[in-house]
Parts: structure tokens; C-alpha cells; sequence
């Protein structure tokens, strides 16, 4: 990573991090609709959800888009050295992969977060910017 792509990822982030909640909820909406098999992983309770939405707006999941959120800002902040983080994200991709979730998913993500700008968030989250540490997270969560 070249030396001026961590303040840039971590400037972007900033912007995003004001409203975690926000963003995460686009990213998800976006990830549904450009991966509509992935519905499905998400249950709770025995519940199954019948739409994108249902599943939006259900308190479990928002409390899901939480954790996502934060292990990205922990990402970001840790952008030089993401060791930091191997054992940590190893343990969650043993957990993605026992309910199904692909690596290839992950992609699927990282595209979504860099289309899930709010309004407002102007060309933060740009083509330029695919938040680096999205895919280098991933590429140790499934590994």
C-alpha cells in the first residue's frame, strides 16, 4: 500500500463512521440486491426473513451491522498493520464459512461498500478509494 492510501482510507472512513448505522444499512441493502442468495444465512431465532427489508429492519440484524461496522473501523484504524488483527478475523471467517458465507461474498462486499455512499458523502467512498482494508480483512477472514 502506498504510503498516502492509509490517510486516505482512513479520511474516507471518517466520514462514514459518524453514522455507522446509516451506512451499514445501505451496505447490506446493496449486498442483498447484488447477492440475493445471501438472504437466506441470515436467521435469528429460527426466523427466517422474507425480504431484504424485513431482514433491514429487524433489531438483530442492526445489532450485526453494528459488529461489521466496528470490525471496519478497527480495520481502518489498524490499516498499517493488520497482523493486529489475524487471529481475530481468522476466528470470524470460521464462523462465516460454518454458515455458509463464500469468499467469493466478500467481493460481493467489498463492491457494495464502495457503492453504499449516504447522501451527503459526496466521492469519499470512490472507485479510487475501495477501502483497502476491506480486502485485505477478507482475505484472511475465509482463508
Amino acid at each position: 500500500m502506498e504510503r498516502p492510501e492509509p490517510e486516505l482510507i482512513r479520511q474516507s472512513w471518517r466520514a462514514v463512521s459518524r453514522s455507522p448505522l446509516e451506512h451499514g444499512t445501505v451496505l447490506f441493502a446493496r449486498l442483498f440486491a447484488l447477492e440475493p442468495d445471501l438472504l437466506p444465512l441470515f436467521q435469528y431465532n429460527c426466523r427466517q426473513f422474507s425480504s431484504p427489508e424485513d431482514c433491514l429492519s429487524s433489531p438483530e440484524f442492526l445489532d450485526h451491522i453494528r459488529k461489521v461496522m466496528l470490525v471496519i473501523d478497527a480495520a481502518v484504524t489498524n490499516v498499517e498493520d493488520l497482523s493486529s488483527l489475524e487471529e481475530y478475523l481468522a476466528s470470524l471467517g470460521r464462523k462465516h464459512r460454518a454458515v455458509g458465507v463464500k469468499l467469493s461474498s466478500f467481493s460481493v462486499g467489498k463492491g457494495a461498500l464502495t457503492l453504499s455512499r449516504a447522501p451527503g458523502l459526496g466521492p469519499l467512498l470512490s472507485p479510487r478509494l475501495p477501502l483497502a482494508t476491506c480486502s485485505v480483512s477478507h482475505s484472511h477472514i475465509l482463508r
